[in-house]
């Protein structure tokens, strides 16, 4: 284990404490979470760079509202046992 000591306004301070957010159970889910986001992004970020290296085009919006459309359709199937 690691003790962290961290300086935070007062206001922001109180805030955490009445929310439950200065638990250690609290922090590690917080920052755990944060983790995860930051390691999808930098995922996200990788693929981007390999996609613009690759030459293809940008898909429009029409094109991802179709493709989420059809994945969600797919996964309705999929639920419902079809």
């Amino acid at each position: 284990m690691t003790t962290i000591q961290i300086e935070l306004p007062d206001a922001t301070a109180q805030a955490a404490r009445e929310a439950g957010l200065l638990t250690p159970q609290a922090l590690d889910r917080l920052l755990t979470d944060a983790l995860k986001r930051q390691q999808a992004a930098d995922s996200l970020l990788s693929i981007a760079d390999r996609v613009a290296a690759a030459g293809i085009e940008p898909m429009s919006m029409e094109e991802i509202n179709a493709e989420v459309k059809a994945a969600r359709a797919e996964r309705r199937q999929r639920a419902s046992g079809h």
